[in-house]
């Protein structure tokens, strides 16, 4: 049984971009996270527990955490280059 269900209303073009952009950002950081999880899981169970896989470990998980806020704190951030391109036509306007 399918249970996907999908709109009848089309979206316009721009917004259907930035809805597949958006999800693809979100797929992408759901892909990193399971690589992670893996392939520290498989290291952690082959055995390697020694300190030097602290460094590697540790310095991979700030940039998930860093890829992470990118991608799901974004909404907080997307009009802001809008309105600076705005100021900035409005700046250019007046001259």
């Amino acid at each position: 049984m399918n249970t996907t269900h999908y709109t009848d209303t089309p979206l316009p073009p721009e917004l259907e971009r930035q809805a597949r952009r958006n999800v693809g950002l979100r797929v992408g950081w759901l892909i990193h996270a399971a690589v992670f999880v893996l392939v520290n899981a498989g290291l952690w169970l082959a055995g390697a527990r020694s300190g030097w896989l602290g460094l590697p470990t540790g310095g991979w998980l700030i940039g998930l955490l860093v890829h992470g806020a990118v991608v799901w704190l974004r909404p907080l951030g997307d009009g802001l280059r809008d309105r600076l391109l705005e100021q900035e036509r409005q700046r250019l306007r007046g001259r």
